[in-house]
């Protein structure tokens, strides 16, 4: 399967591969196809990343200034002097200090918790919301990295068109994926102004096919079918009126530039 037009699940996979819940044979199957695809590999680093980062969120809690408050209050009435304090037996007032005491250091740990588990939950929360815009802005980053990789032109034919001393003029390469023929000036022709350039498909048998007239820009991108292009072993181009020609006709004019048509892979 081809993950990089499956971009949902490219990323939900990448995801767990970083956290490290995609194991055995499913783990070492995307590893396969990571080192196979830029596409996968990026989705994978990204994630990595993202999942780094988020021990950066981690921070300290500080108790809450009010908790301080209670436990100094709560020290001071132990020091305060005997004569201030209400008159009991000797039994029962230590009784009564330590009820008293431990009372207070209870509710003092109970608030102290409820406080520190407030802020877990805080934290937790945020986190989540990290992790949540982490996880889209990552996917919006995937669906990009994809877009560009599949713009990329995947060029499996090429051919050098040269004049009749072999003197190079003309670069033609043929996207299939995206069924482009880009032709590109690398010599110092130019027509003049009320003729055209003609690019002719030669194949084996019948006579030639017009795949397009060319403009004066030095690159010049053109529509054309695969199967127009992998039939034909060469390729020419002749000066024909200002439009060109149709194709029916086959060239009327000389033939400047021709070269055979190679297969990348």
């Amino acid at each position: 399967m081809d993950l990089s037009r499956h971009p949902e699940l490219l990323d939900r996979l990448a995801a767990a591969y970083a956290l490290g819940t995609l194991r055995g044979g499913a783990r070492r199957r995307f590893e396969s196809l990571a080192r196979q695809s830029p596409a996968v590999r990026a989705a994978a680093l990204l994630w990595q990343e993202r999942f780094a980062a988020l021990t950066e969120l981690q921070w300290a809690q500080a108790p809450s200034p009010n908790v301080w408050k209670r436990i100094e209050n709560l020290i001071a009435a132990q020091r305060q002097p005997v004569a201030q304090r209400p008159q009991a037996s000797s039994s029962g007032l230590r009784w009564w200090r330590g009820a008293t005491f431990a009372g207070a250091v209870a509710s003092v740990a109970a608030i102290a918790f409820s406080l520190n588990l407030l802020g877990e939950v805080s934290r937790r929360d945020e986190q989540l919301a990290q992790l949540g815009s982490a996880r889209a802005t990552l996917a919006a980053q995937n669906a990009q990295l994809t877009a560009q990789l599949q713009a990329k032109p995947e060029i499996q034919y090429v051919a050098v068109l040269s004049d009749d001393r072999s003197a190079a003029s003309m670069l033609v390469t043929f996207d299939p994926a995206h069924n482009t023929l880009t032709i590109k000036r690398v010599g110092g022709y130019q027509e003049a102004a009320d003729k055209s350039l003609q690019l002719w498909a030669l194949p084996p048998s019948g006579g030639p096919r017009s795949l397009g007239v060319l403009g004066e820009s030095p690159v010049v991108k053109l529509t054309a079918a695969e199967n127009q292009v992998r039939e034909a072993p060469a390729l020419a181009i002749s000066l024909e009126p200002k439009g060109g020609v149709p194709t029916e006709r086959g060239p009327t004019g000389p033939v400047l530039f021709k070269g055979a048509l190679l297969k990348t892979s």
